[in-house]
């Protein structure tokens, strides 16, 4: 590489001092460095130049581009949306009643019954459970010798003694007298009952009333009922 850029030069220099030695005039002699010196930096730019030509931005293969990656975006948090307070509707009805058209009550009231099975006289009370014999109604002979007997329970809190029986309350006397029960019923048990008597010479209808009682003569527990139709 040397060797060709000192021909070069010396081709330079031959070239430069042959163009000054023509013509009528009388020669210059110049500087034999300054002229190599010029030819060296005429040399050098065209060097460069030609360099220069050759890189092209065409031949530079472009650097990619990083595209950035996207930014996440956080989502708000949903807030619940509140619920509706439930609304309660009162209706108001009105009634209208008709003061026309409507019967009228007349007559006796009836009277309500009393229920006797409640009628307890302290830790005593009696329910009664049916007739044994002669049920209402039933028709009997003149002066007949009757035995009229009920099945009833203890539904009270003490037990029935030897003393107990039945005692006339209301209604026709029929001069009868209570048995005693001669035995002891425990609560919730079940016995028979009864009383004695003569049916009237008369005919006619006849209803006697009669109630349980203690030793003391206290009555308690349900009315038992009996009734016979002589003809």
């Amino acid at each position: 590489m040397k060797l060709n850029f000192k021909i070069f030069l010396a081709f330079l220099l031959v070239s430069v001092l042959a163009v000054s030695c023509g013509g009528t005039e009388e020669p210059v002699v110049e500087d034999v460095d300054a002229l190599v010196t010029a030819g060296v930096g005429t040399m050098v730019a065209s060097f460069f130049e030609t360099q220069t030509a050759a890189v092209t931005p065409a031949t530079i293969t472009p650097v990619a581009t990083l595209t950035p990656l996207p930014t996440f975006t956080l989502y708000p948090t949903s807030t619940p949306l509140p619920l509706p307070s439930p609304t309660i509707i009162f209706y108001t009805a009105t009634f209208s009643i008709p003061t026309s058209g409507i019967p009228t009550v007349t007559g006796t009231l009836p009277t309500a019954t009393v229920n006797s099975a409640a009628l307890a006289n302290g830790c005593n009370n009696l329910a009664f459970i049916r007739d044994v014999n002669l049920p209402a109604g039933t028709v009997v002979g003149k002066e007949e010798e009757i035995t009229k007997t009920w099945k009833v329970q203890n539904i009270g809190t003490c037990e029935w003694k030897f003393q107990y029986r039945l005692a006339f309350l209301s209604g026709d006397d029929l001069r009868a007298s209570g048995d005693y029960i001669r035995k002891q019923v425990a609560v919730w048990d079940w016995s028979e009952v009864s009383i004695s008597f003569t049916s009237p010479s008369k005919p006619g209808t006849y209803t006697s009333y009669w109630r349980m009682v203690d030793g003391d003569g206290k009555m308690f527990g349900t009315t038992l009922v009996v009734s016979f139709v002589i003809q």
